[in-house]
């Protein structure tokens, strides 16, 4: 098992650990509904992606009581 030469101090310790915090996220504007969504996704929102829309969403899709 390993075991430390000497004792790490708080300042060595914390600079070894400055790159290890997360970045914050990069939302882009909807060009449909403008709604904030990840970049090369598709809009939670619309369904939308890069003009097109790509997902239906339920309450535009009509069901018949016997499909259900």
């Amino acid at each position: 098992m390993a075991v430390q030469q000497n004792k790490v101090s708080k300042s060595r310790r914390n600079n070894r650990r400055a790159h290890d915090s997360l970045s914050a996220a990069n939302p882009n504007e909807c060009s449909n509904c403008g709604e904030l969504k990840r970049p090369h996704h598709i809009c939670a929102a619309c369904g939308h992606y890069d003009d097109t829309e790509v997902v239906a969403l339920a309450d535009e899709i009509e069901l018949e009581d016997d499909a259900a």
